[in-house]
């Protein structure tokens, strides 16, 4: 899987928002792409509505999203974007670290990390 444009490797949500948003997914597989997005976005905060800066490419130009283990009712939905990306011979990489980077953000279930 290449570095996007700033030279950071997006995470399988911003994978499958770039399949949708470029017209790639199929009727259906879109469908159930904006089911699911919208299943997450009720689902838990969106750091950037806590603290506006956090994914400010001037202030944290490599902010990177993680779950945490024990969020496994977020972690079991992974699958259909892996699925999805999948199909769409799209590359991914699962990552899992003890250690992600400083942490800017945190809640019950996730971080948002400026990489080591």
């Amino acid at each position: 899987m290449p570095p996007n444009g700033r030279g950071r490797h997006p995470g399988i949500f911003a994978l499958a928002n770039g399949l949708a948003n470029d017209g790639k997914l199929s009727d259906q597989d879109w469908a159930a792409w904006r089911s699911a997005n919208d299943h997450y976005n009720a689902a838990y905060a969106d750091p950037s509505t806590v603290d506006r800066a956090i994914y400010d490419r001037a202030i944290n130009p490599s902010a990177q999203s993680w779950f945490k283990r024990t969020a496994t009712h977020l972690l079991i939905g992974v699958d259909f974007y892996t699925d999805l990306l999948n199909r769409y011979d799209v590359g991914w990489q699962r990552l899992y670290s003890n250690d992600p980077g400083r942490i800017l953000y945190e809640d019950d279930v996730q971080i948002v990390v400026a990489p080591h």
